[in-house]
Protein backbone atom coordinates (compact mmCIF):
# COMPACT_ATOMS: atom_id res chain seq x y z
CA UNK A 1 0.00 0.00 0.00
CA UNK A 2 1.37 3.32 -0.79
CA UNK A 3 2.48 5.60 1.89
CA UNK A 4 0.13 8.65 -0.43
CA UNK A 5 -2.70 6.38 0.16
CA UNK A 6 -2.78 5.71 3.70
CA UNK A 7 -1.66 9.33 4.69
CA UNK A 8 -4.46 10.50 2.80
CA UNK A 9 -6.82 7.99 4.61
CA UNK A 10 -5.68 9.53 7.89
CA UNK A 11 -5.72 13.17 6.92
CA UNK A 12 -9.55 12.36 6.12
CA UNK A 13 -10.14 10.77 9.65
CA UNK A 14 -8.27 13.32 11.36
CA UNK A 15 -10.64 15.99 9.58
CA UNK A 16 -13.59 13.86 10.81
CA UNK A 17 -12.46 13.09 14.20
CA UNK A 18 -11.70 16.75 14.94
CA UNK A 19 -14.67 18.70 13.60
CA UNK A 20 -16.67 15.77 15.67
CA UNK A 21 -15.20 16.46 19.03
CA UNK A 22 -15.15 20.70 18.70
CA UNK A 23 -19.04 20.62 18.61
CA UNK A 24 -19.45 18.49 21.77
CA UNK A 25 -19.81 21.55 23.59
CA UNK A 26 -21.42 21.74 27.29
CA UNK A 27 -22.06 25.30 26.86
CA UNK A 28 -23.81 25.11 23.69
CA UNK A 29 -25.57 22.10 23.41
CA UNK A 30 -26.12 20.66 19.79
CA UNK A 31 -27.96 18.15 17.67
CA UNK A 32 -26.80 15.71 15.71
CA UNK A 33 -28.38 17.58 12.47
CA UNK A 34 -26.39 20.66 13.41
CA UNK A 35 -23.17 18.26 14.47
CA UNK A 36 -24.08 17.31 10.90
CA UNK A 37 -24.32 20.52 8.96
CA UNK A 38 -20.40 21.12 10.99
CA UNK A 39 -19.06 18.91 9.10
CA UNK A 40 -19.60 20.63 5.97
CA UNK A 41 -16.52 19.34 3.49
CA UNK A 42 -14.74 17.25 6.16
CA UNK A 43 -12.88 14.37 4.66
CA UNK A 44 -11.45 17.01 1.86
CA UNK A 45 -8.66 17.74 4.25
CA UNK A 46 -6.96 17.67 7.58
CA UNK A 47 -8.22 20.37 9.64
CA UNK A 48 -6.76 21.50 13.02
CA UNK A 49 -9.07 22.47 15.55
CA UNK A 50 -8.47 23.43 19.26
CA UNK A 51 -11.46 23.52 21.62
CA UNK A 52 -12.11 23.14 25.46
CA UNK A 53 -14.95 20.64 25.24
CA UNK A 54 -17.05 18.68 27.69
CA UNK A 55 -20.39 16.41 27.35
CA UNK A 56 -23.44 17.88 28.46
CA UNK A 57 -24.15 17.46 32.21
CA UNK A 58 -26.32 13.73 32.54
CA UNK A 59 -30.35 13.56 33.70
CA UNK A 60 -31.01 12.38 36.77
CA UNK A 61 -30.44 14.20 39.98
CA UNK A 62 -27.93 11.48 40.77
CA UNK A 63 -25.62 12.37 37.86
CA UNK A 64 -25.31 16.42 39.18
CA UNK A 65 -21.60 15.02 40.06
CA UNK A 66 -20.43 13.29 37.05
CA UNK A 67 -17.48 13.95 35.16
CA UNK A 68 -18.62 13.76 31.35
CA UNK A 69 -15.36 15.21 29.68
CA UNK A 70 -12.28 17.07 28.97
CA UNK A 71 -11.40 17.81 25.30
CA UNK A 72 -8.09 18.04 24.73
CA UNK A 73 -6.68 17.73 21.11
CA UNK A 74 -4.42 15.18 21.15
CA UNK A 75 -5.64 12.42 18.75
CA UNK A 76 -5.52 9.44 20.28
CA UNK A 77 -7.04 7.47 22.94
CA UNK A 78 -5.88 7.47 26.67
CA UNK A 79 -7.82 5.49 28.88
CA UNK A 80 -7.56 1.30 29.15
CA UNK A 81 -10.02 -0.12 26.94
CA UNK A 82 -8.35 -1.58 24.20
CA UNK A 83 -11.12 -1.62 21.05
CA UNK A 84 -8.06 -3.87 19.17
CA UNK A 85 -7.92 -6.25 21.71
CA UNK A 86 -11.52 -7.06 22.49
CA UNK A 87 -12.14 -7.76 18.89
CA UNK A 88 -10.41 -10.70 19.35
CA UNK A 89 -11.01 -11.52 23.02
CA UNK A 90 -13.48 -14.31 23.69
CA UNK A 91 -14.27 -15.44 27.20
CA UNK A 92 -14.44 -18.99 27.76
CA UNK A 93 -13.95 -19.64 31.33
CA UNK A 94 -10.38 -21.16 30.36
CA UNK A 95 -8.95 -18.44 28.52
CA UNK A 96 -9.91 -14.62 27.55
CA UNK A 97 -9.36 -10.96 29.71
CA UNK A 98 -6.47 -11.45 32.30
CA UNK A 99 -8.68 -9.32 35.18
CA UNK A 100 -11.94 -11.11 34.47
CA UNK A 101 -12.85 -13.38 36.71
CA UNK A 102 -13.74 -16.86 35.02
CA UNK A 103 -13.41 -20.48 35.71
CA UNK A 104 -14.71 -23.79 33.85
CA UNK A 105 -15.52 -26.88 35.33
CA UNK A 106 -17.50 -30.21 35.02
CA UNK A 107 -21.11 -30.63 36.95
CA UNK A 108 -22.96 -33.38 36.83
CA UNK A 109 -21.30 -34.59 33.70
CA UNK A 110 -21.98 -31.05 32.14
CA UNK A 111 -19.70 -28.20 31.72
CA UNK A 112 -19.68 -25.11 33.12
CA UNK A 113 -18.49 -21.81 32.19
CA UNK A 114 -18.40 -19.49 35.52
CA UNK A 115 -17.72 -16.15 34.71
CA UNK A 116 -18.11 -12.81 37.65
CA UNK A 117 -19.16 -9.11 36.57
CA UNK A 118 -19.19 -6.70 38.82
CA UNK A 119 -20.93 -3.37 37.98
CA UNK A 120 -19.34 -0.23 38.09
CA UNK A 121 -20.07 3.69 37.73
CA UNK A 122 -17.24 5.36 35.71
CA UNK A 123 -16.67 6.90 32.54
CA UNK A 124 -15.23 5.94 28.90
CA UNK A 125 -13.71 7.32 26.33
CA UNK A 126 -15.78 7.91 22.80
CA UNK A 127 -13.99 10.12 21.11
CA UNK A 128 -10.52 11.88 21.93
CA UNK A 129 -10.57 13.53 25.19
CA UNK A 130 -14.43 12.88 25.20
CA UNK A 131 -15.73 10.93 27.94
CA UNK A 132 -19.24 9.40 28.93
CA UNK A 133 -20.55 8.72 31.84
CA UNK A 134 -21.44 4.80 32.11
CA UNK A 135 -22.69 2.22 34.03
CA UNK A 136 -20.89 -0.46 33.17
CA UNK A 137 -20.03 -4.38 33.44
CA UNK A 138 -16.48 -5.35 34.76
CA UNK A 139 -15.73 -1.17 33.69
CA UNK A 140 -16.09 -1.52 29.74
CA UNK A 141 -18.52 -0.69 27.41
CA UNK A 142 -19.51 -3.43 25.63
CA UNK A 143 -19.15 -5.55 28.63
CA UNK A 144 -16.89 -8.92 28.02
CA UNK A 145 -17.97 -11.27 25.45
CA UNK A 146 -18.61 -14.93 26.66
CA UNK A 147 -18.38 -17.89 24.67
CA UNK A 148 -19.92 -21.27 24.76
CA UNK A 149 -20.09 -24.54 23.09
CA UNK A 150 -24.37 -25.05 22.79
CA UNK A 151 -25.43 -27.30 25.77
CA UNK A 152 -23.34 -26.01 28.19
CA UNK A 153 -24.03 -23.86 31.59
CA UNK A 154 -23.19 -20.49 31.29
CA UNK A 155 -23.37 -18.63 35.29
CA UNK A 156 -22.62 -15.29 35.78
CA UNK A 157 -22.44 -14.07 39.46
CA UNK A 158 -23.51 -10.63 39.23
CA UNK A 159 -21.82 -8.45 41.85
CA UNK A 160 -23.65 -4.51 42.22
CA UNK A 161 -20.90 -2.08 43.05
CA UNK A 162 -23.46 0.68 41.02
CA UNK A 163 -25.06 3.34 42.65
CA UNK A 164 -28.20 1.78 40.87
CA UNK A 165 -30.17 -1.41 40.64
CA UNK A 166 -29.35 -3.92 37.48
CA UNK A 167 -30.05 -6.99 35.82
CA UNK A 168 -28.67 -9.50 33.31
CA UNK A 169 -31.22 -10.30 30.89
CA UNK A 170 -29.49 -12.97 28.05
CA UNK A 171 -31.23 -13.64 24.21
CA UNK A 172 -31.16 -17.45 24.76
CA UNK A 173 -34.06 -19.75 24.64
CA UNK A 174 -34.30 -19.29 28.73
CA UNK A 175 -36.90 -22.07 30.20
CA UNK A 176 -36.71 -20.78 33.53
CA UNK A 177 -38.12 -18.03 34.12
CA UNK A 178 -36.52 -17.22 37.38
CA UNK A 179 -33.81 -16.54 35.17
CA UNK A 180 -34.52 -14.33 32.74
CA UNK A 181 -33.23 -11.02 34.08
CA UNK A 182 -36.12 -9.31 34.74
CA UNK A 183 -37.23 -6.93 37.37
CA UNK A 184 -40.82 -8.84 37.34
CA UNK A 185 -39.18 -12.33 38.05
CA UNK A 186 -36.79 -14.15 40.24
CA UNK A 187 -34.67 -12.33 42.16
CA UNK A 188 -35.90 -9.09 40.15
CA UNK A 189 -33.56 -5.70 40.35
CA UNK A 190 -30.30 -6.42 42.27
CA UNK A 191 -29.79 -3.10 44.06
CA UNK A 192 -26.61 -1.89 45.25
CA UNK A 193 -24.41 -3.60 46.96
CA UNK A 194 -26.39 -7.04 45.89
CA UNK A 195 -24.86 -9.86 44.45
CA UNK A 196 -26.80 -12.96 42.43
CA UNK A 197 -25.93 -15.68 40.21
CA UNK A 198 -27.43 -16.52 37.49
CA UNK A 199 -27.50 -19.92 35.03
CA UNK A 200 -28.79 -20.67 31.75
CA UNK A 201 -27.87 -23.00 29.37
CA UNK A 202 -26.26 -21.75 26.17
CA UNK A 203 -28.77 -22.38 23.46
CA UNK A 204 -29.06 -22.18 20.58
CA UNK A 205 -26.25 -21.63 18.56
CA UNK A 206 -25.65 -18.19 17.50
CA UNK A 207 -24.70 -14.74 18.54
CA UNK A 208 -26.74 -13.55 21.16
CA UNK A 209 -27.03 -10.15 23.42
CA UNK A 210 -27.06 -9.56 26.84
CA UNK A 211 -28.09 -6.27 28.68
CA UNK A 212 -29.20 -5.36 31.55
CA UNK A 213 -33.43 -4.88 32.01
CA UNK A 214 -33.77 -2.58 35.34
CA UNK A 215 -36.10 0.79 34.16
CA UNK A 216 -35.75 2.74 32.84
CA UNK A 217 -34.76 0.20 30.07
CA UNK A 218 -33.48 2.55 27.34
CA UNK A 219 -31.46 4.59 30.11
CA UNK A 220 -29.63 1.49 31.14
CA UNK A 221 -28.55 0.16 27.79
CA UNK A 222 -27.59 3.18 26.50
CA UNK A 223 -25.67 3.77 29.36
CA UNK A 224 -23.83 0.72 28.31
CA UNK A 225 -25.00 -2.49 29.72
CA UNK A 226 -24.62 -4.41 27.84
CA UNK A 227 -22.12 -7.29 25.61
CA UNK A 228 -22.48 -10.38 23.61
CA UNK A 229 -22.76 -13.86 23.82
CA UNK A 230 -20.83 -16.29 21.29
CA UNK A 231 -22.07 -20.14 21.01
CA UNK A 232 -20.58 -22.66 19.06
CA UNK A 233 -22.62 -25.43 17.13
CA UNK A 234 -21.82 -28.47 18.48
CA UNK A 235 -20.24 -30.59 15.57
CA UNK A 236 -21.36 -34.01 16.94
CA UNK A 237 -25.09 -32.40 17.58
CA UNK A 238 -24.96 -31.27 14.18
CA UNK A 239 -24.17 -34.72 12.40
CA UNK A 240 -27.50 -35.95 14.40
CA UNK A 241 -29.90 -33.14 13.76
CA UNK A 242 -28.48 -31.11 10.24
CA UNK A 243 -32.10 -29.83 10.39
CA UNK A 244 -31.94 -27.56 13.18
CA UNK A 245 -29.28 -25.83 11.72
CA UNK A 246 -30.61 -25.59 7.84
CA UNK A 247 -33.39 -23.49 6.36
CA UNK A 248 -33.94 -26.58 4.06
CA UNK A 249 -36.43 -29.33 3.62
CA UNK A 250 -34.68 -31.82 0.84
CA UNK A 251 -32.91 -34.34 1.26
CA UNK A 252 -29.31 -34.59 3.24
CA UNK A 253 -27.14 -36.82 1.90
CA UNK A 254 -24.02 -37.61 3.44
CA UNK A 255 -21.87 -35.72 1.86
CA UNK A 256 -23.91 -32.55 2.93
CA UNK A 257 -24.22 -33.38 5.87
CA UNK A 258 -20.19 -33.43 5.95
CA UNK A 259 -20.19 -30.30 4.48
CA UNK A 260 -22.54 -28.88 7.85
CA UNK A 261 -20.19 -31.12 10.35
CA UNK A 262 -17.00 -29.13 8.75
CA UNK A 263 -18.66 -25.91 9.36
CA UNK A 264 -19.77 -26.36 12.40
CA UNK A 265 -16.41 -27.74 13.71
CA UNK A 266 -14.35 -24.25 12.02
CA UNK A 267 -17.16 -21.72 14.03
CA UNK A 268 -16.49 -24.26 17.10
CA UNK A 269 -13.72 -22.49 19.39
CA UNK A 270 -12.74 -26.28 20.93
CA UNK A 271 -12.38 -28.03 17.39
CA UNK A 272 -11.32 -25.36 15.11
CA UNK A 273 -7.71 -24.85 13.78
CA UNK A 274 -6.10 -21.67 15.34
CA UNK A 275 -5.37 -20.13 11.51
CA UNK A 276 -8.68 -21.41 10.04
CA UNK A 277 -10.71 -18.31 10.61
CA UNK A 278 -10.05 -14.98 12.37
CA UNK A 279 -13.07 -13.80 14.31
CA UNK A 280 -14.12 -10.10 15.01
CA UNK A 281 -16.70 -9.07 17.90
CA UNK A 282 -18.26 -5.73 16.45
CA UNK A 283 -20.85 -4.29 18.94
CA UNK A 284 -22.36 -1.01 17.17
CA UNK A 285 -23.03 1.54 19.40
CA UNK A 286 -23.93 5.36 20.36
CA UNK A 287 -23.70 7.75 22.72
CA UNK A 288 -26.46 10.98 23.34
CA UNK A 289 -23.56 13.42 24.85
CA UNK A 290 -26.01 16.38 25.80
CA UNK A 291 -29.11 13.53 26.82
CA UNK A 292 -31.84 15.59 24.64
CA UNK A 293 -32.36 11.65 22.80
CA UNK A 294 -30.48 12.24 19.90
CA UNK A 295 -26.86 10.84 19.42
CA UNK A 296 -24.17 12.64 18.88
CA UNK A 297 -21.31 9.64 18.43
CA UNK A 298 -21.80 6.67 17.07
CA UNK A 299 -19.06 4.01 16.64
CA UNK A 300 -17.72 0.31 16.45
CA UNK A 301 -16.86 -0.89 20.23
CA UNK A 302 -17.31 2.30 21.78
CA UNK A 303 -14.73 4.75 20.15
CA UNK A 304 -15.51 6.59 17.35
CA UNK A 305 -13.08 6.60 14.13
CA UNK A 306 -10.62 3.71 16.65
CA UNK A 307 -10.36 1.50 13.13
CA UNK A 308 -9.69 4.10 11.08
CA UNK A 309 -6.10 5.33 9.41
CA UNK A 310 -3.93 6.48 12.43
CA UNK A 311 -0.24 6.54 12.89
CA UNK A 312 2.77 4.60 12.03
CA UNK A 313 5.99 4.18 13.14
CA UNK A 314 9.17 4.63 11.32
CA UNK A 315 8.66 1.31 9.64
CA UNK A 316 5.66 1.91 8.34
CA UNK A 317 4.06 -0.52 11.01
CA UNK A 318 0.72 0.11 12.58
CA UNK A 319 0.81 2.13 16.02
CA UNK A 320 -1.07 3.99 18.70
CA UNK A 321 -4.77 3.68 19.49
CA UNK A 322 -6.41 4.48 16.17
CA UNK A 323 -5.45 2.45 13.04
CA UNK A 324 -7.25 -0.25 10.91
CA UNK A 325 -8.05 -3.70 11.32
CA UNK A 326 -5.40 -5.79 9.77
CA UNK A 327 -6.46 -9.49 8.54
CA UNK A 328 -4.55 -11.81 6.42
CA UNK A 329 -5.92 -12.03 3.25
CA UNK A 330 -5.50 -15.80 3.25
CA UNK A 331 -7.75 -16.49 6.39
CA UNK A 332 -11.58 -16.50 6.12
CA UNK A 333 -12.97 -13.59 8.02
CA UNK A 334 -16.32 -13.98 10.56
CA UNK A 335 -17.34 -10.68 12.03
CA UNK A 336 -20.21 -11.29 15.23
CA UNK A 337 -21.97 -7.94 14.89
CA UNK A 338 -24.69 -6.89 17.29
CA UNK A 339 -26.26 -3.64 16.81
CA UNK A 340 -27.10 -1.88 20.64
CA UNK A 341 -28.03 2.18 19.19
CA UNK A 342 -30.42 3.41 21.38
CA UNK A 343 -32.49 6.79 19.80
CA UNK A 344 -32.23 4.94 16.56
CA UNK A 345 -34.30 2.77 14.73
CA UNK A 346 -31.49 0.71 12.78
CA UNK A 347 -27.93 0.73 12.41
CA UNK A 348 -26.10 -0.95 8.99
CA UNK A 349 -22.67 -2.52 8.33
CA UNK A 350 -21.22 -1.98 4.51
CA UNK A 351 -18.23 -3.19 3.25
CA UNK A 352 -16.45 -0.83 0.32
CA UNK A 353 -15.17 -3.25 -3.12
CA UNK A 354 -16.30 -6.50 -1.13
CA UNK A 355 -19.65 -8.85 -0.74
CA UNK A 356 -20.37 -11.26 2.25
CA UNK A 357 -22.26 -13.93 3.37
CA UNK A 358 -24.53 -13.06 6.33
CA UNK A 359 -26.24 -15.31 8.92
CA UNK A 360 -28.98 -13.72 10.33
CA UNK A 361 -28.59 -14.32 14.83
CA UNK A 362 -25.50 -16.62 13.69
CA UNK A 363 -28.41 -19.35 14.11
CA UNK A 364 -27.76 -21.31 10.57
CA UNK A 365 -25.38 -23.25 9.17
CA UNK A 366 -26.40 -21.61 5.59
CA UNK A 367 -26.32 -17.87 4.96
CA UNK A 368 -29.39 -16.44 5.44
CA UNK A 369 -28.19 -13.78 2.96
CA UNK A 370 -25.88 -14.43 0.15
CA UNK A 371 -23.84 -11.86 -1.44
CA UNK A 372 -24.83 -8.78 -0.48
CA UNK A 373 -22.21 -5.02 0.39
CA UNK A 374 -24.45 -3.90 3.13
CA UNK A 375 -26.97 -5.24 6.21
CA UNK A 376 -28.92 -3.66 8.63
CA UNK A 377 -30.08 -4.08 12.16
CA UNK A 378 -32.67 -3.30 14.76
CA UNK A 379 -31.57 -2.93 18.08
CA UNK A 380 -31.29 -6.37 19.66
CA UNK A 381 -30.50 -8.05 16.22
CA UNK A 382 -27.21 -9.65 15.38
CA UNK A 383 -25.75 -12.01 12.63
CA UNK A 384 -22.18 -13.39 11.26
CA UNK A 385 -20.65 -11.91 8.45
CA UNK A 386 -18.63 -14.12 6.50
CA UNK A 387 -15.86 -12.26 4.30
CA UNK A 388 -13.26 -13.39 1.96
CA UNK A 389 -10.49 -11.04 0.54
CA UNK A 390 -8.58 -13.77 -0.78
CA UNK A 391 -8.89 -12.30 -4.52
CA UNK A 392 -8.41 -8.66 -3.22
CA UNK A 393 -4.43 -7.20 -3.57
CA UNK A 394 -2.92 -5.88 -0.04
CA UNK A 395 -4.19 -2.20 1.03
CA UNK A 396 -7.46 -0.58 2.88
CA UNK A 397 -10.52 -1.90 2.16
CA UNK A 398 -13.23 0.71 3.90
CA UNK A 399 -16.22 -0.71 5.78
CA UNK A 400 -18.59 1.66 7.43
CA UNK A 401 -22.77 2.31 8.79
CA UNK A 402 -24.47 3.14 5.17
CA UNK A 403 -26.22 5.62 7.00
CA UNK A 404 -24.43 8.43 5.93
CA UNK A 405 -24.12 10.42 9.08
CA UNK A 406 -23.35 7.75 11.49
CA UNK A 407 -20.88 7.30 9.26
CA UNK A 408 -19.21 11.11 9.93
CA UNK A 409 -20.16 11.23 13.22
CA UNK A 410 -17.44 8.50 13.93
CA UNK A 411 -18.47 5.10 12.51
CA UNK A 412 -15.96 5.06 9.73
CA UNK A 413 -13.72 1.98 9.68
CA UNK A 414 -10.87 0.38 7.68
CA UNK A 415 -9.51 -3.36 7.04
CA UNK A 416 -6.13 -3.41 5.93
CA UNK A 417 -5.37 -6.44 4.22
CA UNK A 418 -1.98 -7.58 4.37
Amino acid sequence: MSRVTYDRAKSVTESLESRLTERIDVDAPVSRRAMLGALGVAGSAAVGLSSGVTAQQGHGDDDENDAHGNFGTTGEYEDGFDPHEFLRTFNTGESGQDDLEQEIYEENGETVRHFQFTVVDTTVEIAPGVEFPVWAFESQVPGPTIRAVEGDIIRITLINGSRHGHTIHPHFKNIVPEMDGIPQNGPGVIESGGEFTYEWRAQPAGVHFYHCHALPLKEHIHRGMYGMFVVDPDPERVRENPREYINYQGPIPDEYRDELVAEASQRNHTTAENDEVDELVMVMNSFDTNFDGENEVYAANTRAFAYGAGETDENGNLSGTKRPIQIDKNQRQLVYLLNVTEFDPINSFHTHSQFFDYYDHGTTLQPTHKTIDTVMQCQAQRGIIDLDYSDHEPGLYMFHAHQSEFAELGWMSFFEVV
